[in-house]
């Protein structure tokens, strides 16, 4: 009761302190000590993580942290860029090998490849239900807001702002890029489902072998996904460093002020993130008897790297940890996860029906539902394969922009806060596929039916 008493205390003087120090700089009264209250405020935050002895609190203090760096000294965290960029990069080389051997020896170990099928199945119909009611809530949410009626155009803002990161125009093309021509360029460009697609194929051609020939690549996918999961309980150690880094430069590129113009459809988008958590997901964790609070623990860290980085692939190495901790067997994690990369975009996909009709708004268009319906079955098919592009949904709106007449203008100023729009959209991504491979798990009935990786274990208590 002492140690919760004191922790309490801790919190609340330090959010005390952080009040104080905004409310004295609103009324630019004592800049100086409003900056040492605030800085006050993250130490005692830093002294209550200390106590903790976790990475998680350590990852929200650095949040806070960073954005307060990026407040009172831009220039300088503007510099610090380079060490998010650092913490990306390590865990960049984790995703494919961990995909790889996780997914391999999930399919050839279980030896039952009419589980992998059904259990494939499931996943699509989930996935799809799933991403169809994000853009319905999405689209709801955009009407009741209008925020893009009455917009002022800026003149500064150009197509040449917008990076060119052409997704997949049609279905087929979709199709034929899910398949890899070449692993190791598969590897090296980030293309998860590729590998994932490998994976599945190399484990039901190694299943299909006799024990003898089998044992000895089943034995070494085994330990380098052990040594893979370990791999990324090392570089966690860093990760309050790269989180910090990383609010710091976003918060010290764009300024706070970014939210004045824009700040109607950013609420909007958060809004309707919001909504969807709380009536799309939600019922759906107790419709399948999800353990809530134990899955909301498990999934805090990797949703925390997920928004300061505005990255799903930093968040999907500890999502795999935290889910497999949890209870959901290996295969189905490693199965799951990299799946909804493509298919299971909740966040992304929301965003983009918000964003597609304040497109529409702001140009004065009134767009009736059977349009609007099908703006967003256009936005359903165009979404697949872009997950790890930065900022790949302003290509596609674009594109949709294109397709049913709209001006492009209205789009380019999404890239005022886009960035910010990100950091909420990849959590819901995150947290939604960590969803999805607990519900499959439910869904074919083997949640907690394994014994969980010592490994694994000892990573989580870190």
């Amino acid at each position: 009761m002492t140690n919760q008493h004191t922790e309490r205390t801790l919190i609340g003087a330090a959010i005390a302190l952080f009040a104080s120090g905004i409310i004295l700089a609103v009324h630019s009264r004592a800049p100086h000590a409003a900056v040492v209250l605030r800085w006050t405020a993250v130490a005692l935050l830093a002294f209550f993580a200390a106590r903790r002895r976790t990475l998680t609190p350590w990852i929200f203090v650095a949040m806070i942290a960073g954005a307060e760096l990026g407040f009172d000294a831009p220039h300088f965290a503007v510099s610090l860029r380079f060490l998010s960029d650092i913490f990306l990069r390590l865990i960049k080389t984790i995703v494919a090998p961990l995909i790889l051997a996780t997914l391999i020896t999930g399919i050839a170990g279980h030896g039952d490849l009419k589980s992998v099928g059904r259990m494939g199945i499931k996943s699509l119909i989930y996935f799809e239900v799933l991403t169809t009611l994000a853009l319905v809530v999405g689209l709801v949410a955009i009407n009741i807001s209008k925020a893009g009626v009455g917009l002022t155009m800026p003149a500064h803002v150009s197509a040449a702002d917008v990076p060119q990161v052409p997704p997949p125009a049609h279905w087929q093309d979709f199709l034929v890029h899910v398949f890899p021509e070449n692993l190791a360029k598969s590897v090296a460009d980030g293309q998860i489902l590729q590998v994932a697609v490998f994976a599945v194929i190399f484990g039901i051609a190694l299943a299909g072998l006799s024990e003898k020939k089998r044992a000895p690549v089943l034995h070494l996918c085994e330990s380098l996904s052990e040594v893979m999961f370990n791999f990324t309980n090392v570089v966690m150690y860093v990760a309050p460093i790269g989180v910090g880094a990383a609010m710091s430069y976003t918060v010290g590129h764009m300024g706070l002020g970014v939210l004045v113009n824009l700040g109607k459809l950013l609420l909007t988008i958060y809004g309707a993130l919001v909504a969807f958590g709380l009536l799309v997901m939600l019922p759906v964790a107790m419709l399948f008897r999800v353990p809530v609070r134990r899955f909301l623990a498990a999934v805090a860290e990797p949703a925390t790297i997920a928004f300061a980085t505005a990255t799903s692939e930093a968040a999907l190495p500890r999502a795999m940890e935290a889910m497999e901790a949890l209870g959901v067997p290996r295969r189905i994690v490693a199965f799951v996860i990299p799946a909804g990369y493509s298919f299971n975009l909740d966040g992304s996909t929301l965003h983009l029906a918000a964003a597609s009709m304040f497109a529409a708004q702001a140009a004065g268009r009134h767009m009736s539902i059977g349009e609007q319906l099908m703006m967003m079955a256009t936005l359903m098919l165009t979404s697949k394969g872009v997950a790890g592009v930065p900022r790949a949904t302003l290509v596609i709106l674009l594109a949709t922009a294109a397709t049913f007449g709209l001006p492009s203008e209205p789009i380019f100023v999404l890239l005022g806060v886009d960035a910010l729009a990100d950091m909420a959209r990849t959590t819901v991504n995150v947290v939604g596929n960590c969803l999805a491979s607990v519900v499959v798990a439910k869904w074919e009935g083997e949640f907690g039916a394994e014994p969980v990786s010592e490994t694994v274990i000892e990573g989580m208590a870190e």
